[in-house]
């Protein structure tokens, strides 16, 4: 409630009747990623536009409010009669990209009132959701609003053509895009380096404290020495990250503490700071993501998958389209117990040849899903 009180003093500041605009909503951060790939294109592609950037969660706008790509970064107004008036007479868009979904039935009504084109970008549908529901009418023709629609998979298409929108496109996930992007990025970490010292080396990243369990259970009883662990937490408070630390046998060096370190003497890394986890996947000889024993599931795979690196999670991963295809490619391996965590990382140590062919089905997966961010800029053109 707060953050919305910037919102129409800066959009008022930075646009001007005369500007050209396209507007891009994200619900979060994870949308964020996934619309990225899109918004940078557009900046290249259409210098004379601005570009607005809204945010629905904190989560979101708190880690991008200061993205440079785009002109305006400000939270969504509520979806009132008055407040989404407010705000397309400000921002008069040309267009308006959603991502993924969220779906604000007076945005969409005032949008299509206005004939402001509007797109669906990496759309995923449910047969649950509202809109396919017998007393879902009203939210059925908000989607009317759509000039089209680009979703992830052949189930949203044939979900949508039920209801009538017959104006739909496959076009997958923007975010293999982004992913496989990074890969050509320079991702060089000196301190990485140093500490892994040429040797086999797990990442595991946003671990939980379950994931921690079943690793620390392995780093301190079945590890060789010759194996090395980056563990990147999801929550690093510092008592949190100091418990970690004692749990572990081994020698153990945490980023916050690394300078004046003999880096290579160590053999457990504990990365206590955020935003470097993507760089770090690149060293990777195996990647653990984690987030699997949570109510909410794993975090993102395709992150070390693009790397070429065989991924291992926890159970929970039925909600993530690219999880279940990565296992069925036998690029990604699931363990629900500390004795399978054990038996699997140790063959991954003892053998080369399978470490290689599933990191390999892993990178050839994320390549073969690239090409969304294209087919969406080929209609916007």
């Amino acid at each position: 409630m707060e953050g919305r009180k910037e919102t129409f003093p800066k959009l008022t500041k930075a646009i001007q009747p005369k500007d050209k605009v396209i507007w891009i909503h994200c619900a979060s951060l994870g949308e964020f990623e996934q619309g990225r790939p899109i918004i940078e294109k557009l900046k290249t592609q259409y210098p004379l536009h601005k570009l607005i950037l809204t945010f629905f969660s904190p989560s979101g706008y708190e880690v991008r409010k200061n993205y440079n790509e785009v002109d305006v970064v400000c939270y969504l107004p509520l979806d009132s009669n008055k407040k989404v008036k407010q705000f397309l007479d400000i921002v008069h868009p040309e267009l308006a990209i959603f991502v993924k979904y969220e779906f604000w039935p007076n945005f969409l009504r005032v949008l299509k009132c206005r004939n402001i084109k509007t797109i669906l970008v990496s759309g995923i549908f449910r047969k649950d959701q509202a809109f396919f529901k017998w007393y879902g009418g009203w939210m059925r023709k908000s989607l009317t609003a759509f000039t089209h629609f680009f979703v992830q998979d052949e189930s949203s298409a044939q979900l949508l053509r039920k209801i009538n929108f017959e104006n739909v496109t496959v076009s997958g996930d923007t975010r293999f895009d982004r992913v496989f992007e990074i890969t050509q990025q320079n991702n060089e970490l000196r301190f990485i380096s140093e500490f892994k010292n040429n040797q086999y080396t797990l990442v595991a990243g946003s671990t939980w404290k379950e994931d921690e369990e079943l690793l620390v259970n392995y780093i301190n009883k079945h590890a060789s020495e010759n194996e090395k662990f980056i563990i990147a937490p999801h929550n690093i408070n510092s008592k949190d990250i100091e418990a970690l630390k004692n749990t572990i046998s081994k020698k153990v060096v945490l980023f916050s503490e690394k300078e004046g370190e003999n880096l290579k003497e160590y053999q457990v890394f504990i990365i206590d700071t955020v935003g470097i986890l993507t760089k770090i996947y690149s060293y990777a000889s195996v990647a653990y993501v984690g987030g699997g024993y949570t109510k909410s599931g794993i975090h993102n795979v395709l992150e070390p998958a693009t790397f070429g690196v065989p991924v291992v999670i926890g159970p929970n991963y039925y909600k993530f389209n690219e999880a279940i295809d990565l296992v069925k490619n036998e690029a990604c391996f699931v363990v629900d117990n500390s004795q399978k965590l054990s038996v699997l990382l140790n063959e991954f140590f003892q053998e080369k040849q399978k470490r290689e062919q599933a990191g390999s089905n892993a990178y050839n997966y994320v390549v073969s899903k690239k090409g969304a961010t294209s087919k969406i800029l080929n209609f916007i053109k």
